[in-house]
């Protein structure tokens, strides 16, 4: 038995192994999970297209969506995306990817929340007897989450490929400090008021070879429990799979050969450990390899829906510039939230 028909055993074992772990974690209740910015994803263009992006992710982006796509990488590339979140949360993130000749590639990812500030309230006195600010002390906090995470993808076959990744997450409820807090009646003591855990993605990308139908799958934040105080919290345990193809295009299904636009579609079934299974679709429209025009629905949300977005590319002396944007619908209350990304490919 060659080594080729080893590592692809070895690694279809490890993603089986993964995604059946996954399968028996799903039983959590909703709203039962801690770090819920490991759900809110970069990338304007993954997300203008509804978060169907399990094929598409490729390059240094794939490191946040599924590391099998890492392996397409052919230079080096950038990407950051700065996140316009909820109310007063702020989401950045910047990723760097490269491919080593006969090894693979390497991608290196950081990530950062800031969620605004707070004001601090307390039921001790004098603060809860304060007529005009009951419980308010006047000071403020500023909650926080970061992560940072290494890659590694590689083609297996000319049409497979799979990867893996290890991210350090933190998230900080309170200044990143110890409190006196009540652990139980009558019983106080320090207790953290942050939590740190190691997780793992895994991802495999597939090219049927059939037209440009591509396969896309994903495990992601695969680890242990983290711990806030005294009780652990299980983090979003994330499973993805999708399919995407070029309808029009130079290989598409309906229309090929033509090189001046590109029509695709993508469907992504998402299923996270916190709630049901939902849908992802994307249709994205290019235009000269230079103008992309992108929409979306994501189904079975409480808030989020439609999704749109669009994009530029342009070449500057070898090197490809991309900017995106992209637009989420969060309802009537909630708002919407924006993203742009830039993208930089060196020759």
């Amino acid at each position: 038995m060659n080594s080729q028909i080893i590592k692809k055993r070895f690694f279809s074992a490890v993603m089986l192994a993964a995604m059946l772990c996954a399968n028996a974690s799903f039983s959590q209740k909703v709203g039962s999970t801690s770090m819920q910015f490991l759900k809110v994803m970069p990338s304007a263009r993954a997300t203008a297209l509804g978060e169907a992006y399990s094929v598409w992710a490729t390059g240094a982006e794939a490191v946040f969506w599924n590391p099998g796509g890492l392996a397409a990488i052919d230079n080096m590339e950038f990407s950051t995306t700065y996140v316009d979140w909820l109310f007063d949360a702020k989401q950045g993130a910047l990723a760097v990817a490269f491919s080593i000749q006969g090894f693979g590639a390497i991608g290196v990812q950081v990530q950062y929340v800031d969620y605004g500030d707070f004001e601090e309230t307390t039921n001790e006195r004098p603060y809860i007897n304060d007529p005009d600010n009951p419980g308010l002390t006047g000071r403020t906090f500023s909650p926080f989450s970061y992560l940072v995470g290494l890659s590694y993808a590689r083609s297996l076959t000319d049409k497979f490929s799979v990867g893996a990744s290890i991210k350090f997450a933190h998230e900080s409820l309170f200044n990143g400090q110890r409190v006196t807090a009540q652990i139980r009646q009558g019983v106080f003591g320090e207790v953290d008021t942050w939590a740190n855990g190691m997780l793992f993605d895994f991802g495999i990308r597939y090219n049927t070879g059939y037209r440009s139908i591509f396969i896309g799958s994903a495990v992601q934040n695969f680890g242990a429990d983290v711990e806030y105080a005294n009780e652990s919290n299980p983090v979003p345990l994330l499973f993805r799979f999708g399919v995407g193809a070029d309808v029009i295009g130079s290989n598409g299904l309906l229309r090929s050969g033509s090189e001046a636009s590109r029509l695709s579609v993508a469907y992504d079934i998402f299923h996270p450990n916190d709630y049901a299974q939902q849908m992802h679709v994307g249709v994205e429209y290019e235009f000269a390899g230079a103008f992309a025009l992108r929409g979306g629905y994501k189904f079975n949300y409480d808030f989020d829906g439609l999704t749109l977005g669009a994009g530029i590319k342009h070449k500057i002396e070898g090197l490809r510039l991309s900017v995106d944007y992209s637009y989420g619908e969060m309802g009537t209350y909630l708002g919407h939230i924006q993203r742009i990304s830039l993208g930089i490919i060196l020759p």
